[in-house]
């Protein structure tokens, strides 16, 4: 017999249990919590509608789902999602303040690691966008990926960030992902075609001064979410670090540079590093970049970890979307490490 602790009953506006009868409740008890549980967790019913449907105080349901979770009949899981590591996800979220954050399973080496991080990146581009926004996006292997995933999106403005480079084996340029995204949309699309990187600064300030590119650069000031992909500086981490000359290469490694956002150069501690590089490329200003709400950058392999982390302490990405390589790395390194002063 079970045996009898406490029996208080108050009596005011309602009738409230502040405690249950037994330490080990009886069946009925097991029963009642059961279908309590069953109709607020499967059901979906309040709290108020299951105490007026059984007759009994709200106070006591609300007992009664305590009482199921104490005693095992109602279990809280969460399930392994099968592309996103859900709880590597959120704890890289909160240590390192990103608004939003998805780590997908599998790593950089991994061939189905670039399609599902692509289509991982549409979703989150899906499920944050709003019909208020204007997108804008440059030529990156991974905004390419993600913009072939989408099949349905707002009819929202659209404005190209970067001018192209020419790699090997990718047929894609910004104009390509932009004008794909604007005909799945039905927005406007502010486009211009140009290099990324010129020859020389005065190259490159003739080709900014051009009336497509200076309609698209001024139109970045209205940009509310972009997505970007990350360059580490590197070979093969990197597209311009590959199209630009061997002394161009050496110039920025000697500065600092660890990584590239849209050609926009950082250092290990998300400092500027401005070099006679920077005068040369067709794309915004890190000022530019920083004053956009919401970044998304999307990168793979342990090899970019560090310029991962050096564009989110510089403050150019607010959200990510990577491998578990690159999570696990970051969660090895102390987030506290703050931008240089600016």
């Amino acid at each position: 017999m079970s045996k009898v602790v406490q029996v208080t009953l108050v009596k005011d506006d309602t009738t409230r249990w502040d405690q249950l009868v037994t330490e080990s409740p009886g069946p009925s008890t097991r029963v009642l919590a059961a279908a309590v549980a069953r109709r607020h967790y499967l059901g979906g019913e309040s709290k108020v509608d299951i105490a007026a449907a059984l007759g009994i105080s709200r106070f006591k349901v609300a007992r009664l789902l305590d009482l199921a979770h104490e005693l095992g009949i109602v279990r809280i899981e969460i399930a392994r999602d099968e592309v996103v590591d859900l709880e590597l996800s959120e704890r890289l979220r909160e240590d390192w303040g990103l608004r939003h954050c998805a780590v997908v399973l599998g790593h950089g080496a991994d061939p189905v690691a670039r399609g599902e991080l692509g289509r991982t990146a549409a979703e989150l581009l899906c499920e944050v966008v709003t019909d208020k926004d204007v997108l804008g996006l440059p030529w990156a292997r991974s905004v390419s990926d993600m913009i072939l995933a989408i099949e349905a999106f707002p009819a929202i403005p659209v404005v190209q960030l970067s001018g192209s480079l020419v790699v090997p084996a990718e047929t894609t340029s910004p104009v390509d992902i932009v004008g794909r995204i604007a005909r799945v949309a039905g927005g406007d699309a502010k486009l211009f075609y140009a290099p990324l990187v010129l020859d020389d600064a005065e190259s490159a300030a003739v080709m900014r001064r051009q009336p497509s590119i200076a309609k698209a650069m001024a139109a970045a000031t209205r940009v509310t979410i972009a997505v970007a992909g990350i360059g580490a500086w590197s070979a093969g981490q990197s597209t311009v670090f590959d199209t630009i000359s061997p002394e161009d290469r050496v110039e920025a490694s000697a500065a600092g540079v660890i990584g590239e956002v849209m050609g926009i150069y950082f250092g290990a501690n998300g400092q500027d590093v401005p070099t006679r590089l920077t005068e040369r490329m067709v794309t915004l200003s890190a000022a530019q970049l920083r004053g956009i709400p919401e970044v998304i950058g999307i990168a793979r392999g342990e090899a970019k970890a560090a310029a991962v982390m050096g564009a989110v302490r510089a403050s150019m990405l607010k959200s990510l979307v990577i491998d578990t390589e690159i999570a696990h790395a970051m969660l090895a390194v102390d987030p506290r490490l703050t931008p240089l002063a600016r």
